[in-house]
């Protein structure tokens, strides 16, 4: 497949990483960063974070070393701020705040968020209602853990909408409600600010929902 293209810089691209793609190799003949590297007529490109395979966005890789090394710096000291569009049938216990504290291993591969606070995965979020059953979350987390919005989405008592591992009655969805919207960050003294809506999934495109997030 071929992967959209949505910032080219000599030293990184973003790309827009669909649903359902995962960015390790998974039991595919061919990953993902070796898709994009024959896709560039590349030797090699570099992975410097990482989005869920049910997530759709912006993903950052790097063209050379050095780069990923200073990306992977800027991602370590929570220099690159993210922007996550998430759509829940649930109200959440609050609508604006931000949710704090470790987290565990669960079963099945879930994570859960404790009361401790450690380590703890900061989020900070706000939510709209769209129609009745229906919320959109604006999500920007600080930390950078695995599963961290989802389970801080579970936490509000607002799984995501389609989220198989945290949420319920998903058979019907045809897609995890989350999606990278925007990075924002400094490389080397310039500043970008990217952005990419989302593409895959019927609700995204529901008259209410399209107009909160264009």
């Amino acid at each position: 497949m071929e992967f959209e293209i949505l910032y080219q810089h000599r030293d990184f691209i973003i790309i827009y990483k669909p649903c359902g793609v995962s960015v390790h190799k998974d039991r595919e003949t061919v990953g993902l960063t070796t898709q994009v590297a024959n896709q560039l007529g590349m030797a090699q490109v570099w992975l410097v974070h990482r989005l869920d395979k049910v997530t759709s966005g912006l993903l950052i890789l790097a063209l050379n070393a050095e780069s990923a090394a200073e990306f992977s710096r800027l991602f370590a000291e929570h220099k690159i701020q993210k922007t996550y569009l998430a759509l829940s049938h649930q109200k959440p216990k609050k609508k604006q705040g931000r949710i704090i504290g470790d987290m565990k291993k669960a079963r099945n591969g879930a994570w859960k968020l404790c009361q401790s606070k450690e380590n703890p995965a900061i989020t900070q979020f706000e939510s709209v209602s769209c129609e009745p059953n229906l919320r959109l979350f604006i999500l920007k987390p600080q930390t950078g853990k695995t599963h961290q919005l989802r389970v801080a989405m579970k936490s509000l008592g607002s799984p995501i909408l389609g989220d198989e591992l945290y949420g319920k009655n998903t058979a019907e969805i045809d897609r995890t409600y989350l999606h990278a919207a925007r990075l924002e960050f400094e490389f080397h003294g310039e500043k970008f600010d990217v952005k990419a809506m989302p593409k895959e999934g019927e609700w995204w495109r529901r008259e209410a929902v399209q107009r909160m997030i264009l």
